[in-house]
């Protein structure tokens, strides 16, 4: 029944799904709850839709989010890289006989959230299905806290992965099983970072009614009762990207005081941690991750020029401890800024400077995708940057 072109722009793939169940652009707004104008653009390629807004079509068409976003370009030679992904998450509870040394598998996971926080995602997919495999069965051998929380991370990298080359439901299992070992971790934290990455599946789903809810429970375990977390960096780390987590799905849900309580917290727990982010099991926290969220909420609160102008404030020589993914991001809203304050060489920039940091990231991401496809249909008169940029990533007009 989904006819779009799961390789379009999302105006594209949103006019073909109209049109197939026979709607006017007028009977969609109205169903969506958003302006004829605005509907009209997205589709003609002259606005970026948002994820709030993208989350409004694809309810109202009645399909799953990322069939409106569509499937990224990839490499072609990695289907059989996804293949034995799916079955070595799927083999969770088929550990191989032989455990694996722990020093060596330590450093291979070093070398895994290495490869994902710097967006090298191929090479990370030529040695993720093995790394699951080997640290799946030595927690199984090993049985304690630590050997599961390793676990966690590699589906972590999993998670990151499978998100960003179109697989969501791969991505949902991963969730699953990151619960799952987490409940054998018996610690706050591993329950913590589990939870970070099930209102992730919500937040990719368009659900943030139902991940809001999520983080408000992960953040309640965390700060009351018996199984609360503590003020270890780990427990800090894990609280404010909870947080973090509910600035996002705050203001996608246009919930400006959620979105503003999320972001005090988160503020509060980054001066704990002192002047650079910390990166632990996956997640990264401190004060300039924190900046990069509420810039990306001043996004999505309809605030562009207040973004843009935190963005200018901000720049890479204000981001110490974040990594090229976060910085990759940090990129991608400022040009989404700068696009709808309309400064569009402003936001061509910024994507540029995305693609010299985190080019595998600005290549696959949707929103940096949404960005380059309306500057080109913004942009009457040839401009080479901005051509180049779009041959590079897959893009045509």
């Amino acid at each position: 029944m989904h006819a779009a072109n799961t390789k379009g722009a999302v105006g594209e793939n949103v006019g073909t799904l109209r049109r197939t169940l026979g709607w006017t652009q007028s009977k969609l707004a109205h169903r969506a709850n958003v302006s004829l104008s605005l509907l009209t653009k997205i589709e003609i390629g002259d606005r970026a839709c948002t994820p709030a807004t993208a989350a409004a079509l694809a309810s109202a068409l009645s399909v799953p989010l990322p069939v409106l976003y569509g499937t990224p370009q990839v490499n072609t030679d990695s289907a059989e890289q996804i293949t034995a992904l799916r079955s070595a998450i799927r083999r969770y509870d088929q550990p191989e006989d032989m455990p694996a040394d722990a020093h060596q598998l330590d450093r291979d996971i070093r070398n895994a959230c290495d490869l994902r926080a710097h967006t090298k995602y191929q090479d990370l997919l030529a040695v993720l299905p093995d790394l699951i495999s080997r640290t799946t069965a030595h927690a199984h051998h090993a049985q304690d806290p630590e050997a599961w929380m390793r676990l966690i991370e590699v589906y972590g990298c999993a998670y990151t992965l499978a998100g960003r080359l179109g697989h969501p439901d791969l991505a949902e299992v991963v969730v699953a099983r990151q619960e799952w070992a987490a409940s054998r971790t018996w610690l706050p934290v591993g329950t913590a970072v589990a939870d970070w990455g099930k209102a992730g599946a919500y937040q990719s789903a368009g659900d943030y009614a139902g991940g809001m809810a999520v983080v408000e429970q992960a953040i309640s375990k965390m700060t009351t009762g018996p199984q609360a977390g503590g003020d270890s960096p780990a427990s800090l780390v894990a609280l404010g990207s909870l947080h973090l987590r509910g600035v996002v799905m705050a203001s996608r849900a246009r919930d400006a005081r959620a979105t503003e309580d999320h972001a005090r917290y988160a503020r509060r727990l980054a001066n704990r941690l002192g002047t650079a982010d910390k990166l632990i099991h996956n997640l990264t926290f401190g004060t300039g991750n924190t900046a990069l969220h509420e810039l990306a909420a001043w996004v999505e609160l309809d605030k562009p020029r207040k973004a843009a102008k935190m963005a200018a404030e901000i720049g890479d020589a204000e981001l110490p401890g974040l990594t090229p993914t976060r910085v990759g991001h940090f990129h991608i809203d400022s040009a989404r800024a700068h696009l709808a304050a309309g400064d569009r060489e402003a936001a061509l920039q910024s994507l540029q400077r995305g693609r010299e940091i985190a080019p595998e990231m600005l290549r696959v991401h949707p929103m940096s995708r949404e960005t380059v496809r309306v500057l080109l249909s913004l942009h009457f008169r040839s401009n080479a940057s901005l051509t180049s940029l779009a041959k590079w990533a897959g893009i045509g007009r």
